[in-house]
């Protein structure tokens, strides 16, 4: 329903955020990260939103990025895992980590968040790796890509598949992963400069 909020940040406290849009103010559920990224009071600022609806209320959740948001209902698809419990991973990982940790098995590393047991974390690495797109390219397809990006370079690799679990083509990745000085950077940064390319 609400793609985003363009207005004036009226209030910044633990949790929450109020930013007035036309008169009306909006209250919106945030990660204490992405609030601490915020402007200051008065400033006009732009966040991606998600419209939870329940059958006793309706809970407007805000995000700096739209990886944040991906990230987001992303979680909410794992079962086990609500709207609190996501907000709250999203303060203690980036979405770049969170899908590099994903792709790696790094149950350690999603362990270590809160409210995720060793269960749990091997429940989000189970079902969010099958959500990376299956695109089966055919042989000139491949060719191509190949001229674009090391196929061979394990930590191009992975970057893609973490970049696929954040929600994005092979398509779109390849295209902003083509000047990604890849030979000298971790897997990390690369989908960090990744995901700077496909906001654009």
């Amino acid at each position: 329903m609400y793609a985003y909020l363009k207005g004036t940040l009226e209030v910044k406290t633990k949790g929450y955020i109020v930013i007035e849009v036309n008169g009306v103010g909006y209250k919106v559920f945030m990660s204490e990260t992405a609030i601490e990224a915020l402007g200051e009071i008065g400033q006009n600022i732009k966040v991606y939103t998600y419209l939870k609806v329940k059958e006793d209320e309706m809970s407007l959740y805000g995000f700096n990025t739209n990886e944040e948001l991906r990230m987001f209902e992303l979680l909410l698809s794992v079962s086990g895992i609500g709207a609190k419990s996501a907000i709250s991973i999203l303060s203690n990982i980036s979405p770049s980590a969170f899908a590099l940790a994903v792709i790696s098995n790094d149950v350690l590393k999603i362990k270590s968040l809160p409210g995720i047991g060793a269960k749990g974390a091997q429940r989000i690495i189970l079902e969010l790796k099958d959500k990376i797109e299956k695109e089966e390219p055919t042989e000139e397809d491949t060719n191509v890509q190949l001229e674009k990006i090391d196929k061979n370079n394990e930590k191009v690799l992975e970057a893609i598949s973490a970049l696929q679990v954040l929600g994005y083509s092979r398509k779109e990745i390849e295209k902003a992963l083509e000047n990604v000085e890849k030979e000298v950077l971790s897997v990390e940064e690369i989908i960090k400069l990744g995901l700077k390319n496909l906001a654009r």
